[in-house]
């Protein structure tokens, strides 16, 4: 039989290593749950990004639909300073009717390409694009 003065030390030593691992796990989930978080909150600004741009893009549609754009004639670039979005439209040359299956005389198209950029992320690194086309019937006049 063993002495119980000869297997104090021991018992102190395998102790000291299993908090050491047990610290170094816990570390590792520590870490793991940091990087979690942070790409979760990624994805959510990323989205709020998204819901901003197409929010901006159905305003700006909204105060310049009628005549305004039938009448576009050069690409338009607006900063929308409460959405902090950029929307830039652009007219599109040498279209063809596409809803209307039959020629109108005196009537054209004129299609409008709309595209919202909105920054996201930590220094505004990240950008979302939406884009998207709206085709209006304007009077050619002939």
């Amino acid at each position: 039989m063993f002495s119980i003065q000869r297997q104090q030390g021991v018992v102190l030593f395998f102790s000291l290593i299993i908090l050491v691992i047990m610290t170094i796990i816990g570390v590792a989930l520590a870490v793991n749950s940091t990087q979690s978080l942070r790409m979760a909150g990624a994805g959510s600004e990323r989205l709020e990004a998204m819901i901003s741009a197409q929010g901006a893009q159905d305003k700006i549609i909204d105060a310049k639909e009628g005549s305004d754009l039938g009448n576009m004639a050069g690409v338009f670039v607006e900063h929308d300073n409460q959405l902090d979005i950029i929307n830039t439209i652009t007219p599109l040359e040498n279209y063809t009717c596409v809803r209307t299956e039959t020629v109108t005389e005196g009537i054209g198209c004129k299609f409008l390409e709309i595209s919202s950029a909105a920054r996201f992320g930590r220094n505004n690194l990240g950008q979302v694009t939406i884009v998207a086309g709206v085709e209006q019937e304007i009077f050619t006049g002939n």
